[in-house]
C-alpha cells in the first residue's frame, strides 16, 4: 500500500498501470471535437434581424458551462432589442462594423470592428446594428451557458441620439 493520498472520485487517479487503450477509447469520442462551419445548426433561439447558428452547445457536443457560436447581420440591418437572462455574452468581430445599443432606452452606444471583442453583461437591453450599408456583420458568439437563452423585447422607446460610451481598461484609469 503506497503513502499517496487516493481518490475516490478517480480510482485510477495514481494508478498508472491502468491499460492506455481504455484511455484511448474513452477520449476517442469524448475527447476534443470540430464542428466544421458547415454544419452549424440554425435551430437556436433567433430575434428579429439577426440569423443565429449554434455550434457548441449542451444537445451538440455535451458542453456544460458555454454556448459558442456564429451571428449575421445583413447590410444596414438592425436587430430586435433583446437580453439574455442570466448569461454573459462574448461578441467577436470577424468581418463588418458592429454598433451596439444599449440601456432601458438604448440610450448608449458604441462601435467594433474586425478583431474587437464586445462583452455583453446579464439582463442588459441591447440590440446589434450593422453600421455597413453594403458589408454583411459576421460575429462569434459565445455566452456562459450551455443554452441559448434569449428574451426578445418589445416594449423598449429608443431614444433619438444614443449617447457614445467609451470603454476604459479599469486596470489602466487615471486618478
Amino acid at each position: 500500500m503506497s503513502d499517496e493520498p487516493h481518490d475516490h472520485a478517480h480510482p485510477h487517479a495514481h494508478d498508472h498501470t491502468h491499460d492506455h487503450a481504455h484511455g484511448a477509447r474513452r477520449w476517442k469520442h469524448d475527447g476534443v471535437r470540430v464542428i466544421t462551419g458547415d454544419k452549424l445548426d440554425a435551430n437556436t433561439a433567433q430575434t428579429p434581424g439577426m440569423f443565429r447558428q449554434a455550434a457548441i452547445n449542451h444537445a451538440r457536443v455535451g458542453a456544460q458551462k458555454i454556448w459558442a457560436g456564429t451571428v449575421a447581420i445583413e447590410p444596414d440591418a438592425k436587430t430586435g432589442v433583446h437580453h439574455h437572462g442570466a448569461l454573459e455574452s462574448v461578441i467577436y468581430v470577424v468581418r463588418g462594423r458592429a454598433r451596439m445599443r444599449w440601456g432601458e432606452q438604448l440610450e448608449f452606444v458604441a462601435e467594433a470592428g474586425p478583431g474587437d471583442f464586445i462583452y455583453v453583461p446579464p439582463y442588459v437591453p441591447h440590440q446589434e446594428i450593422n453600421a455597413s450599408p453594403d458589408e454583411a456583420l459576421e460575429c462569434v458568439l459565445v455566452r456562459s451557458d450551455n443554452e441559448a437563452v434569449v428574451v426578445n423585447i418589445t416594449d423598449i422607446e429608443p431614444v433619438e441620439r444614443p449617447e457614445a460610451v467609451y470603454w476604459v481598461d479599469p486596470i489602466h484609469k487615471h486618478p
